[in-house]
């Protein structure tokens, strides 16, 4: 049996299907009242909160099951103003309840999303797996706790002779159908024909990351036994985000244009007006805008057998008529 927790959401609904279409027994586990109806007919539904322990005692694991945890609080909702309290109850206390109820059962198997942010400013590139962990802010503080309880796990684990697996993933900006997010804003301007800023100079990469291939390093990692090891998932050969805006302005056919601004400005009026509740970005997004960011997944690469199928101008181009659609 394949659980996946978060499975109604953006990568858990292709997760779901991509098992379901290789007739792999799967559940999802999440905390709306029903299956998301775009997740394939055969994948059986189990409506729970992974902040109660009980709850995810009552979930009848097994030493042959696979786990994946998806469930997440993140930046593409409205966070609300206790934002320590909104990602750590379901970030890393849900984290440590699937796996306290996990090793209760016997259950040896676990594929963890946590997210790139747990590195905070990049001190070399590229950042590999070995990176220092610094982050920004609440959200890349609570994956970064929820790694270290995945890591005490596995050797409490280990020294009872339990031996769980546990694959950590952490994803760039993942993109593709079903998820805007903060995309909406510059396509807005896009589609009005207004100057684009970029924070900085625009010279700098920002790597993204398709759902797509998220899943696919999922199938691998299962493929592989569940490896006991921290992986990045990114795209490969990102262009400058100038370059970026530039081709998403031309498929647009608009009138936009890009202007560079200088960063430290920039990051200091958008720190100011998060701080009065007048949030356009928060901190953890911006704070990184203007720097050079790009992810080593030659661990992954070599591990898994994996390679990431597309590319950022791609994405980013089929994020604008994915909108274009909806706003038609």
């Amino acid at each position: 049996m394949f659980y996946i927790f978060g499975g109604n959401g953006f990568v858990g609904r292709y997760l779901a299907n991509e098992l379901a279409g290789q007739n792999k027994e799967t559940t999802v586990i999440d905390l709306h009242d029903s299956l998301d109806s775009r997740i394939d007919g055969k994948v059986s539904y189990i409506k729970a909160d992974i902040r109660n322990l009980e709850e995810m005692r009552s979930i009848l694991f097994s030493e042959a099951d696979t786990v994946i945890n998806l469930a997440a609080n993140q930046y593409h909702t409205k966070v609300p103003k206790n934002r320590h309290e909104y990602f750590f109850n379901t970030n890393t206390v849900g984290t440590k309840n699937i796996l306290t109820a996990m090793t209760e059962k016997g259950c040896k198997k676990l594929i963890q999303f946590t997210t790139d942010m747990t590195y905070g400013k990049p001190q070399y590139l590229p950042v590999d797996i070995k990176h220092p962990q610094n982050p920004f802010g609440p959200y890349g503080e609570s994956k970064k706790a929820c790694e270290e309880i995945c890591r005490d796990f596995r050797n409490t684990s280990l020294l009872s002779g339990g031996g769980i697996n546990i694959c950590i993933f952490r994803p760039r900006m993942i993109s593709g159908p079903g998820r805007l997010g903060i995309l909406v804003k510059l396509f807005k301007l896009i589609d009005m024909n207004l100057p684009v800023p970029t924070i900085g100079n625009g010279r700098n990469h920002y790597q993204m990351i398709s759902v797509f291939d998220c899943v696919s390093a999922i199938m691998a990692a299962i493929e592989k036994g569940v490896p006991n090891k921290e992986y990045n998932l990114g795209s490969s050969e990102s262009p400058d985000i100038t370059t970026l805006l530039k081709s998403v302005i031309k498929t647009a056919h608009s009138h936009s244009f890009v202007i560079h601004t200088p960063g430290k400005l920039v990051k200091l009026v958008l720190k100011f007006l998060d701080n009065i509740g007048l949030t356009i970005m928060y901190p953890e997004q911006f704070m990184i805008a203007d720097e050079e960011y790009i992810l080593d997944i030659s661990e992954t690469q070599k591990d898994l057998g994996w390679n990431p199928k597309y590319n950022d101008e791609d994405m980013l181009i089929q994020a604008y008529k994915m909108y274009k659609e909806g706003n038609s």
